[in-house]
């Protein structure tokens, strides 16, 4: 879970540095998408990238059944778990099936558009913009970005405590660098959202 969990952040990084193109106008984000979708090395890591991604949702129902296993019959330890825990902690498992369903939307909306039918629509610019411009699909995706903010909150801070990385001394940096990422990354996708959405390209 920690593995991929860190992986899959590298991704969100690496993709919202390739959704910024979209400032700077149509020629330069065709050729930073042309650039990702013809990179022999990035298409291998489209396969890593979607292993990955499997891997962690497995671990990741795998780990809540084995969690709600442990507290089946024991009401006190759930409502003293209630009490102690992070509510970003507890809601993991609902807040990544959320993700999922909008990948599998994103999917569809995005990625095989562009990658399949892109000689045959208009420019990788215009199907990003005018999806945009649809203001139940911005609404839908600024909403799971935020859902995936509340996921990343607890899920960055736990990566490094299962691998070892963290300790009482790193704990406080850790936790800020987790919160100036996971800001950087919900807010850096929905901005780009919300300012096409109100643009007049």
């Amino acid at each position: 879970m920690a593995t991929t969990g860190i992986f899959l952040m590298i991704f969100l990084l690496l993709h919202l540095s390739v959704n910024l193109f979209l400032f700077l106008g149509e020629k330069p984000f065709n050729n930073a998408v042309f650039f990702m979708r013809n990179n022999f090395f990035i298409r291998i890591m489209e396969y890593v990238l979607f292993t990955g991604f499997l891997i962690h949702m497995v671990f990741g129902i795998k780990l809540h059944l084995q969690n709600k296993k442990k507290m089946e019959g024991v009401n006190y330890v759930i409502n003293s778990c209630h009490k102690t825990t992070l509510f970003s902690s507890r809601t993991m498992i609902y807040t990544g099936i959320l993700i999922l369903c909008f990948l599998i939307l994103h999917l569809m909306n995005f990625m095989i558009p562009m990658k399949y039918y892109h000689q045959h629509l208009n420019s990788d610019y215009n199907i990003v913009i005018s999806l945009f411009k649809n203001p139940f699909y911005t609404l839908i995706y600024i909403f799971s970005f935020f859902i995936l903010g509340i996921h990343l909150s607890h899920g960055f801070q736990s990566s490094f405590q299962s691998l070892g990385l963290s300790n009482k001394n790193r704990l406080i940096w850790i936790q800020r660098f987790g919160y100036f990422y996971f800001w950087i990354i919900c807010f850096g996708f929905s901005i780009i959202a919300i300012w096409f959405f109100f643009s007049n390209n």
